[in-house]
């Protein structure tokens, strides 16, 4: 059976949503419905808005490599939630984090962001 990529339950998806809304509004209450990840989502989602200063920092470290001053909100935040994963979630594989952002930065950016992105989070995965 051939795997097919489902945005609205695909656990990163839904991760991605939550901390754009958080950022976009943040009086608005982050709820986490029923879902078979909801642990998963709910650390991650939380821990990213939590530690966005110190994500933030992380990201400084490669500015020289890389312009991040035009990007889209959405593009940054799927930076730091994988920088969130790359740093607070040691037993997933550095590899799988980043195909898993990758495939599912397919829903929110265009081709040639994606291999942006790729590139950054490569470039991240290694100074981390």
């Amino acid at each position: 059976m051939k795997y097919k990529f489902k945005p609205a339950k695909n656990p990163r998806v839904l991760i991605i949503q939550k901390v754009y809304g958080q950022i976009v509004n943040k009086d608005q209450n982050v709820i986490f419905e029923k879902h078979r990840f909801k642990k998963f989502i709910k650390d991650v989602s939380l821990g990213t808005i939590e530690r966005l200063e110190l994500i933030n920092d992380e990201i400084k470290h490669i500015e020289k490599d890389f312009n991040l001053n035009n990007l889209d909100n959405i593009f940054k935040i799927i930076i730091q939630c994988a920088i969130f994963e790359l740093m607070y979630k040691p037993n997933l594989s550095r590899k799988i984090i980043i195909k898993e952002y990758l495939n599912v930065s397919n829903f929110f950016l265009n081709n040639s962001q994606t291999k942006y992105l790729n590139a950054i989070l490569d470039s991240l995965a290694k100074k981390l």
